[in-house]
């Protein structure tokens, strides 16, 4: 049976790398083509070679270098070989493990950005939102949010709780500005929790709301605070204002107020 051979070209199709890659393995010699025109030099690569190269290439995705690469596979004795493949394969294993869990999370997030992006569209202005009760942990200093307080926002707030309750509490992913007679406090909202000073419960009901940017959130504060009164005949207690991350480096806000 004729033997088939593959140009450099084709061969580094196959493998899905390049032909200098393919020349820079042959100068070293790690993988050298079974066949070699002597008139022009070209290169020509064997299934055998096809099967060295792949091996080459996958081993190199897992942060080998080539030259313990090359040693390796110069080993005589074929269990050494087979043990470092295994070990290897474990190793692939792991990383695989590690992009999938990655791939999950932005998943969630894309998810998630998704579900805000409807909502913006669908929520033009202001709209009537109902939500559970509440319960929520006002912070001991915070006052509005900064890229320094919310690149680990949760932590703050775990250090506020004594050490000995701590496995009590567990937060939502989320921060708020919680403003009552004029004073306004950062906030994170429990999902499990001790009786302990510093929590407020945000009663179950209907809220006026409305999304803003940092810009317009006084004047939208104003104006739902103003249509509360004149269209609920009700002054609220107080008003929230949750922080929605929109890129990067930046958030907008979602003001609600209580209407009953």
């Amino acid at each position: 049976m004729k033997r088939k051979y593959f140009s450099v070209g084709e061969a580094a199709k196959i493998v899905h790398m390049t032909s200098e890659s393919l020349r820079h393995y042959d100068r070293i010699g790690l993988v050298q083509p079974s066949r070699r025109d002597p008139r022009t030099n070209y290169r020509y690569y064997t299934e055998q070679d096809i099967v060295r190269l792949n091996t080459v290439h996958a081993l190199q995705q897992m942060d080998l270098p080539l030259q313990e690469i090359k040693q390796v596979l110069e080993y005589d004795d074929l269990e050494k070989i087979v043990d470092f493949l295994d070990k290897a394969e474990k190793k692939a294993d792991e990383k695989i493990a590690v992009l999938q869990y990655g791939k999950s999370k932005i998943q969630l997030a894309k998810a998630d950005y998704q579900k805000k992006l409807q909502q913006r569209q669908v929520m033009q202005g202001k709209f009537i939102k109902h939500f559970p009760q509440r319960v929520i942990m006002l912070s001991n200093t915070l006052e509005t949010p900064t890229l320094e307080n919310l690149w680990n926002y949760l932590h703050h707030f775990y250090t506020q709780i004594d050490p000995s309750l701590k496995d009590q509490f567990a937060f939502e992913d989320l921060a708020g500005i919680y403003t009552e007679n004029g004073l306004s406090r950062l906030f994170a909202v429990c999902i499990r929790h001790a009786e302990i000073d510093g929590l407020k419960i945000l009663p179950e009901g209907e809220y006026l709301c409305a999304d803003c940017t940092a810009e317009n959130k006084d004047h939208t504060i104003n104006d739902l605070l103003k249509t509360v009164k004149q269209q609920y005949g009700i002054i609220p207690e107080f008003s929230i204002q949750i922080v929605v991350i929109s890129g990067i480096l930046q958030w907008q806000y979602q003001i609600q107020v209580p209407i009953g």
